[in-house]
């Protein structure tokens, strides 16, 4: 999230769709595009998919690759109790347009092992990099062990990949006794370094949750931005706005190619979802921040998603058609944790009175408007009525618990988050009660800070019943070094009782489930405009099982 154009990085002109592209897109016209046959035909053309299919492509001799291939390292995520999916994407010169590849179907081997030696592999089999996809691979393996740490790799030609750690989810009718992951958010490349990133790798952890704007389409200048790099410069075709589907695969190869968030996604599963950023700030839905036609707008989104899923560890159901891709989805951690993955930007109304910090009212209180749309609403709802986990956890991106600005009359909430949408909030929280749901927590990014709030039946009732709690994870860079109080400390506490805790410096959050209750441990960075800084926890916090709300640790 970021407020209109405010502070954003100075480049040129961002690239733009051809004027042919454009013209094919306003021929589909906006209701027929969102059909899932014109949802199709526009991928073709917008991606330049060949009308034959992947497999259309002449197969590469990888003996040929004379450069390491495994620049952008490997990744893992979505874990299940008999299977993971395993991410890599050949990219022997990631800054360059065709990643040092011809525009041919390359073979890839994968190995998964017990042990990080790999002498005593377990799975092993051959997938196919397809240049339509970017030369990445989505590797789905099963039969494997439920919740169990296991080693991967892949190989191509005489190069061998880094290997990654991974580890499968506890069978759902499993009695777990604990469950400890971490999450994390917004990491603008050109805030900072990923220092937090090298920390977190160092975590002992299940799983992490990624909860969006794991890439901003602002420009990066030849020295990174605030990195101020010294010893390189980047290409000039990364100091402009990513609109094309070439723009976001170069962005995704400058981000991957660092090696801390290299050694996070190694040591760790991922699971991923967006915000706003991997498209567009602000958009919401079919609505762009910017007066661009409806359709060229879906045809920059169409080309956001489908680089989001070639360069995340997302399972097939999860690739896009065109404009739409299905990211929520649900996990399960034995009967401890079910995780219910939410979008908050495909399928939302757009934000009242004109987006921002605005005074609340009749357009914002519609009881019409939603932030998850009605299937993504029922399913989410659906779900918690079946589940038999003691914590239902929902990470999600923005701000769920009210947030006034000020302690006085007059106040604000933020259109973007849940504040502008009251009534599709009262919808979850009536959904949860009606569910019995007793132990909700809310992961939440977007807003650069850390928050942990309780989460009110009435929040204008500071002494009504705490039904949940949020757990805000700060950002990675976003908003550079940040201060542990920022300017507005002082009128957010005040003004939100609720809010137990605020800190304003980047980081990620720990967080460990347990049979009696689950605490939360804020951890935070000095510094990221320098790199290297240590690690300290700002802040921790328990809720205990059956009576939530949050206490220092």
């Amino acid at each position: 999230m970021t407020p209109a154009r405010i502070g954003t990085p100075a480049g040129p002109t961002a690239a733009a769709h051809s004027p042919e592209l454009r013209a094919a897109a306003a021929r589909f016209g906006r209701r027929r595009f969102l059909t899932v046959t014109g949802a199709a035909a526009a991928l073709a053309f917008a991606v330049n998919l060949p009308t034959a299919g992947t497999a259309s492509a002449a197969e590469l001799d990888a003996a040929k690759i004379k450069s390491d291939p495994f620049t952008l390292g490997v990744a893992s995520g979505d874990p299940r109790p008999a299977s993971v999916l395993l991410w890599t994407r050949l990219a022997p010169s990631p800054y360059e347009p065709d990643s040092g590849l011809p525009r041919d179907r390359v073979s890839v081997r994968w190995e998964v092992a017990h042990d990080e030696r790999f002498t005593r592999i377990v799975r092993r089999g051959t997938t196919t990099a397809h240049p339509e996809f970017d030369h990445s691979v989505h590797v789905e393996v099963s039969g494997l062990d439920a919740d169990r740490v296991y080693f991967y790799r892949f190989r191509t030609g005489d190069w061998i990949s880094p290997a990654g750690r991974t580890r499968t989810a506890p069978a759902r009718s499993a009695n777990i006794s604990e469950l400890r992951f971490g999450a994390v958010s917004c990491q603008a490349y050109h805030d900072g370094y990923f220092t937090a990133y090298k920390h977190l790798a160092a975590e002992d952890l299940d799983v992490v949750f990624h909860l969006g704007d794991y890439l901003y389409e602002y420009a990066v200048t030849a020295v990174g931005g605030a990195r101020n790099y010294t010893d390189r410069r980047l290409p000039a075709h990364y100091n402009r706005e990513t609109v094309t589907l070439e723009d976001y695969r170069l962005r995704y190869a400058l981000y991957k190619s660092d090696p801390d968030l290299m050694a996070a996604h190694a040591a760790h599963a991922f699971v991923v979802t967006w915000d706003d950023h991997e498209t567009e700030n602000n958009y919401a839905g079919e609505t762009p921040e910017n007066d661009v036609p409806p359709e060229e707008f879906l045809l920059r989104r169409a080309a956001a998603y489908r680089a989001y899923w070639e360069n995340q560890p997302l399972r097939t159901p999860q690739r896009p058609d065109g404009p739409d891709m299905q990211l929520y989805r649900r996990l399960h951690f034995g009967r401890l944790a079910q995780f219910d993955i939410l979008d908050t930007r495909q399928y939302r109304s757009n934000q009242a009175y004109g987006d921002g910090w605005q005074v609340p009212g009749p357009e914002s209180e519609d009881p019409a408007r939603t932030m998850t749309g009605e299937t993504q609403e029922r399913w989410l709802l659906n779900g918690w009525k079946q589940s038999r986990a003691l914590w239902n956890v929902v990470p999600q991106q923005v701000t769920f618990s009210r947030r006034r600005d000020v302690p006085r009359d007059g106040f604000k909430y933020s259109m973007d988050s849940w504040d502008g949408y009251p009534a599709s909030r009262q919808r979850i929280l009536d959904g949860a009660a009606g569910a019995g749901v007793d132990n909700l927590m809310v992961l939440t990014g977007d807003v650069h800070v850390g928050y942990g709030f309780d989460v009110k039946a009435d929040f204008d009732d500071p002494d009504s019943r705490t039904v949940g709690t949020e757990i805000v994870a700060t950002s990675i860079t976003s908003g550079k070094d940040g201060a542990d109080k920022p300017t507005n400390w002082d009128n957010l506490t005040t003004a939100n009782p609720h809010m137990k805790f605020y800190n304003g410096r980047r980081g990620f959050v720990t967080v460990t489930l347990g049979g009696e209750q689950a605490r939360a441990d804020f951890k935070t960075v000095s510094a990221v405009t320098t790199p290297g800084a240590p690690l300290t926890t700002a802040g921790s916090f328990v809720t205990q099982a059956g009576d939530p709300g949050l206490k220092p640790a």
